[in-house]
């Protein structure tokens, strides 16, 4: 039994109908070298084998008396697996839009908080023999560091190990009475001043730092209701629309060295000229930069496979106002190197900190009343969509034999923010999901589609500096 930390506890608070609080992947299998092919019933075999080594495949969520404290995860003791594992068909022919408006379907659906928070589902009839897993894990269980930690678990470096060690075991536990948990509670609770008095001294630390530098050496960042306001700025449904897009990795490594820039910078420089493209073809630009939320983990290399959630959140411009791409690749490098400063000042676990502090009851009812009352189409936006990027392996992966050939990792949207753009790397490609809500974000492909143009637009201009760079000089005059 184990009591979420108040960062998890939050991502349960904050779920509404509306408001779903899960992430999800579709990762797509060449399952041509598996005898018999890749079923539900493969993957189901192999989550039995290793579910001793997954834990939040096997916890459930307990919930305190009176919402007093934050929820239990308990080793639950009514599982089922096969309730978790599924099957899908999708479309003919089988494409990635076809997988798309499956996920999406998929995705606009909450978990059931009376099991395990996880879905898996194999969808068969993929074009080129392929097949998908398509992961829904619920936010509280796992952030992105976590996730890829659980994918891990799953699979293996060469597609018939011979070194396969036997299930371990686990061992359900029961629910705890309304007594206990009541007692646990203010047992806990009883401990918080000491954790408020140094969550009040961290807090004054990061708020003196931040000034410091605010006044000795101004920097840029991303500011909180600067955003302009976007047709997907506002309140959101419960439906969902999945767009897949991928790109070179090669191609970013010769961006990154052509303007000595990170990986990340080039990113988020593709993310902001295909949100442009988007934009301006749709007649809908603004004149100011959009605003994105970067998620950023604040895992030690001490915490490496402790699952929940270790993250805080920078906000950056994306300088979408800007048309020419190095411009804009250097101006996003200026305002997340500031926002890594900021981030830095304030501290990564403060937004941890002070999640402890939250009545489950107060949070969960004020993001209620947020959604009740619209308040996303009321209030100034706070940042336009959340763009999140993740590395991924550089070396093959294989699942019961099945070769993994792309991963398109995607997180939740929120009311006031209805696209989220997540990016992994794996081999020698980057992946990109989108998900959107799909009343708010129209024509999501053409966003997809822009992304490949969007580097491409970087690497020309690469070459081209390189270009002037070898060029003959001639002789220099006065």
């Amino acid at each position: 039994m184990q009591r979420l930390s108040g960062l998890d506890a939050a991502f349960l608070q904050l779920e509404t109908p509306s408001n779903h609080m899960h992430v999800m992947a579709a990762v797509i299998l060449d399952p041509s070298g598996v005898e018999g092919g890749f079923t539900a019933h493969t993957l189901r075999a192999l989550v039995g084998e290793r579910i001793d080594q997954i834990t939040p495949f096997r916890r459930r969520l307990v919930t305190v008396p009176f919402s007093l404290h934050h929820p239990l995860w308990i080793e639950d003791p009514s599982f089922d697996l096969d309730y978790h594992v599924r099957r899908v068909a999708v479309s003919a022919p089988g494409g990635p839009h076809e997988l798309a408006e499956v996920m999406g379907d998929i995705a606009s659906r909450q978990l059931d908080r009376a099991r395990p928070l996880w879905e898996l589902w194999v969808a068969e009839g993929l074009e080129h023999g392929h097949c998908a897993i398509i992961a829904k894990i619920h936010h509280a269980a796992i952030d992105g560091a976590s996730g890829v930690d659980v994918l891990g678990k799953l699979v293996d470096l060469e597609p018939h190990p011979t070194d396969r060690q036997e299930p371990g075991e686990w061992h359900a536990e029961r629910v705890p009475s309304d007594v206990e948990m009541v007692v646990a509670s203010m047992v806990s609770i009883a401990r918080q001043p000491l954790k408020m008095v140094r969550a009040v001294r961290n807090l004054t630390g990061s708020a003196v730092r931040l000034v410091t530098r605010i006044r000795q050496n101004p920097v840029q960042a991303g500011v909180p209701f600067t955003a302009p306001r976007l047709p997907f700025n506002t309140s959101i449904t419960p439906h969902r629309q999945v767009a897949f897009a991928s790109a070179p990795l090669a191609d970013v490594k010769t961006v990154r060295d052509a303007f000595g820039v990170t990986v990340n910078d080039v990113v988020l420089a593709v993310v902001a000229g295909a949100m442009r493209t988007y934009l301006e073809d749709r007649g809908e630009l603004p004149d100011t930069p959009l605003v994105a939320v970067i998620p950023a983990s604040v895992r030690s290399s001490d915490e490496q496979g402790n699952m929940g959630n270790r993250v805080s959140a920078m906000f950056t411009r994306l300088a979408t106002e800007l048309d020419d791409p190095i411009e804009r690749l250097f101006a996003v490098r200026e305002v997340m190197s500031g926002a890594k400063l900021v981030h830095h000042d304030i501290g990564g676990g403060t937004l941890e900190e002070w999640a402890e502090f939250l009545a489950p009851s107060v949070l969960a009812g004020g993001a209620r009343l947020y959604s009740q009352l619209r308040l996303a189409e009321r209030l100034p936006p706070i940042y336009n969509l959340v763009v999140s990027n993740v590395p991924g392996p550089r070396f093959p992966l294989y699942i019961a034999g099945a070769r993994l050939v792309g991963m398109y990792p995607m997180g939740p949207i929120f009311d006031g923010a209805g696209l989220n753009v997540t990016v992994l790397s794996y081999l020698d490609s980057i992946d990109v999901g989108l998900m959107a809500c799909r009343e708010m974000v129209p024509e999501l492909w053409n966003l997809a589609d822009a992304f490949p143009g969007a580097l491409a637009d970087l690497v020309k201009a690469a070459e081209t500096a390189k270009a002037d760079e070898s060029a003959p000089r001639g002789p220099a005059t006065l």
